[in-house]
């Protein structure tokens, strides 16, 4: 499966047995709002993913604001709600550029290669007027994915702090973040020195807003100085956005990607003068 699908493949595919929409709603550390959300409606047999409980492991400030699950639990959490060795997931966030991706790199960083990103999300879906279901949905558990994490597709706040040559480190974040003007979320505004900035809104276009095409992307990948094979880590406040960054980029023909998990988050707490250089 292509790892983006549009509405019309989607209602497609949508009663197949072996297709699993994930809806990864997301308020900012209230999952109870965020299933509220999808509870208010959602794609038909779509299944709720938390971002929060599932999709990362909150708790040790250090680690930043949304730490890596541990993969093992994470795929017995998704085995529990019907994802899971045997079926094909499309993930589905109401806006683009959130957190839909965030599935995608986790499945692909544990060895999972059959998940799609749909294209314009919920609000493209709603807007073409396709059928709407409300309440929470439920499907039978099935057994667990196996877990061969790749080491390759990460950077931790160390291999990040000390650089590589050639190595190109990139923020997704928004302007006034990465150039510490604002910081609505994390305790100090700035960035990681030697970053580049990629704002995920460049990735898009359109009302709702979908993907740029793959060579509309290349344009802007080179406009910003990113030969193709360029090695690049992203991150963002906390490792949750960077993800659709990283996937624009596979899109675009990039191969030598990698995540930076804790981001900003973690790495304000790992170096007391964070913050102090704006960008």
């Amino acid at each position: 499966m292509d790892s983006l699908v549009t509405t019309e493949w989607l209602a497609q595919h949508l009663n197949y047995e072996d297709l699993v929409v994930a809806d990864i709603r997301w308020v900012h550390l209230n999952s109870e709002a965020a299933r509220a959300e999808y509870k208010s409606g959602h794609i038909p047999g779509a299944v709720f993913v938390d971002c929060d409980q599932v999709l990362s492991e909150i708790g040790d400030p250090r680690r930043g604001r949304h730490p890596l699950p541990d993969p093992n639990r994470m795929v017995q959490k998704l085995a529990e709600i019907g994802i899971g060795k045997g079926k094909r997931v499309v993930a589905v966030e109401t806006d683009p550029g959130k957190v839909a991706a965030r599935l995608w790199w986790l499945l692909q960083w544990i060895g999972v290669k059959d998940v799609a990103i749909l294209d314009g999300g919920l609000r493209k879906w709603v807007a073409e007027g396709r059928a709407i279901a409300t309440g929470e949905e439920r499907r039978p558990a099935c057994e667990p994915y196996e877990v061969s994490v790749r080491s390759d597709l990460m950077r931790n706040a160390k291999e990040v702090a000390a650089g590589q040559s050639g190595r190109v480190l990139l923020d997704a974040r928004i302007p006034a973040r990465f150039q510490g003007e604002i910081e609505p979320l994390d305790k100090r505004a700035g960035s990681i020195d030697g970053a580049g900035n990629l704002p995920l809104g460049l990735l898009h276009d359109g009302e709702p807003a979908k993907l740029k095409t793959t060579e509309e992307l290349r344009e802007l990948f080179r406009a910003n100085g990113l030969s193709p094979d360029a090695e690049i880590t992203t991150y963002c406040g906390s490792g949750v956005t960077a993800c659709h960054l990283l996937w624009a980029l596979e899109r675009a023909g990039y191969t030598k990607l990698s995540l930076y998990p804790g981001s900003w988050s973690e790495w304000i707490e790992l170096h007391e003068d964070a913050g102090k250089r704006l960008t």
